[in-house]
Parts: C-alpha cells; structure tokens; sequence
C-alpha cells in the first residue's frame, strides 16, 4: 500500500466525488475506484457507501480510516518538506510556507496583528492565512486539520487537543461617556446590580467567566441584548444600551477617542486567559513552528517582566 492511495482516499472523501479526487491525483477516475476497492479488501470493511448519491457518503469505517490517514499524511509531508527545503528548516529571511489561524474576533482583530506584522518582517516569504470565528468553529477547524493553531479564550482542555498558553487578559466594566459611572476610575462590582447590561450569547466561554464573576460577588445585572461578537457588543455600548464586561485590549482604540469609558474593579483584576490550541500530535513546518516560538516568547518575556 502507497503512500499515494492513503492520500487519494482522503481527497475523495475531502472532495466529495471521484471525479475531483482523479482531479486532484492526476489520474482517472477508474483507478481512484480501484484504489478504494484495494483498500476495502486489504482491511475487510466497505469504506465508502454504495448508494445514488451526489456526493461520496463514508462508512464509520471509512471515517475512522480517513482519520487516521491524515495524521500520516501530514506527518509524512512535513519530513518530505524538511528534508527537501533547507530553507524550510532554519529560522531566516529565506524561509517559506503558509501558516494557517483560525482565531476568536476579539483576539483576531486586536491582539494577534502585532504578531502578526512582526513576524512578516522577519519572514517576508511566508504567507499567514487568519480567519476569524466563533469558538466551537476553531476547535472543529483544529480537529480537522484545516488550520495549524488556533487561538480562543478559555481555552478548553480536550483529549485530542494540546493548549498553550498564550496572555491574560484584564476584564474592565465599559460604558458610554455619558453613564453615571463613565467618571469614575474603578468601580465596585456592587454598583452593576440592576444596571442593563450588554452580553456574550450564553454559550460564548467568556460568557460563563463573566457570569460566574457576577455570581460570586452576588450581584444580577439586567441583561438587555446578547451577541455573539465583540464588536457588536462594543457599538450597543457606545450608543447607551447598556454597560458590559469586556476585555480591556478590545476598548482601548475607544477608551483613547473617547468613544467609550472603561473601569477597572476595587475588588482587583479580573482576566480571562488566551490560549494557543493545536490537535494532538500536530507536526508544524518550520514557519508555524517559529510564530508558536515567538508567541510564546512574548509571552514568557511578559510574564518575567511582570515577575521583575
């Protein structure tokens, strides 16, 4: 069995037909058939179902075969990629690739582009794809291996996942300019009882963390609209809705335009941690390798600093 046919069994199942996946091997698509059927006979299941679809349809065999191909298909390509690129495998101006990030919207449009931009200038010849999305849909796109990290706060930890952690992040109570409280430098969690507040749909992680702040410190806000994004959150804030509970890098392009107030707590820092998230045994090329390196540094150097 090659290592050609493992990978023309994950296009098909990828792709969708035989026709795309004898596209994509460069061969027709009778040999993908035969392909599949050797396959098939060698492990004794049927892989694919036999049925008038559009589509190709896995079997639960067929799923966990699929699985398993890809994890020895990336790690094959990385070993082929290192040994052929010297390039590839030193830290310089001359490396190569595409790193691939799928972030939360509020780490995506306001934490990573400094990384981002620093890591460019470093390597002008790798490419950095960042999409940005919901938190379920990064760990779906990790599983997947659609992406090489992702980065979500409260990082969860799953069986099939490893977490790095990245920054905290402080949590201050925003408002607009013209609230009660916008004169203030801090503000007792105590004063948010009744006040109407603008939230994080309930199955956001940042969401819970906020709820369970409240919960401890018994105090209930009158929750008045809920979103799934930062920014949305931010725009209903500015114009008077409400108050919210944010991360504090996400204000502050509109604390320093006055477009928002933000206020730290007495009763100390609240924060939510930032994590890296990547699928269990993944095996980065040399360019993800060294922007998880240098996000890490960051960090480290952050942490001593704060130490010092």
């Amino acid at each position: 069995m090659h290592i050609e046919t493992l990978k023309t069994f994950c296009d098909l199942i990828e792709r969708g037909s035989f026709s795309k996946a004898a596209e994509s091997n460069f061969i027709s698509q009778s040999a993908v058939s035969q392909q599949v059927k050797m396959l098939e006979r060698r492990f004794g299941r049927q892989l694919i179902e036999r049925r008038q679809r559009k589509s190709i349809v896995p079997t639960e065999a067929g799923r966990q075969l699929y699985a398993e191909c890809k994890e020895i298909l990336e790690r094959f390509h990385a070993i082929e990629h290192r040994l052929r690129s010297e390039s590839e495998a030193i830290a310089g101006p001359s490396m190569k690739g595409t790193i691939r990030i799928a972030t939360v919207y509020s780490v995506g449009l306001h934490e990573l582009p400094p990384f981002v931009k620093q890591f460019l200038r470093a390597h002008p010849h790798v490419k950095v794809h960042v999409e940005y999305s919901r938190t379920d849909k990064v760990y779906e796109a990790c599983r997947s291996n659609a992406i090489d990290i992702g980065i979500v706060a409260l990082p969860l930890r799953k069986p099939d996942l490893e977490v790095i952690p990245f920054r905290q992040e402080s949590l201050v109570m925003v408002c607009s300019p013209e609230h009660a409280l916008a004169g203030r430098r801090r503000v007792s969690l105590r004063v948010l009882a009744g006040e109407e507040f603008v939230a994080f749909e309930r199955d956001i992680p940042t969401r819970k963390t906020i709820d369970r702040i409240l919960k401890d410190h018994q105090v209930e806000v009158n929750t008045v609209m809920e979103f799934d994004n930062i920014e949305t959150i931010k725009r209903s804030v500015e114009v008077g809705i409400g108050i919210s509970i944010l991360p504090e890098t996400v204000v502050r392009n509109e604390v320093r335009s006055g477009m928002l107030a933000a206020l730290n707590f007495t009763e100390g820092e609240f924060t939510r941690p930032v994590g890296i998230i990547h699928r269990k045994g993944k095996v980065f090329s040399a360019a993800a390798a060294e922007f998880v390196r240098m996000l890490t540094a960051q960090t480290k150097e952050g942490a001593q600093a704060a130490r010092d």
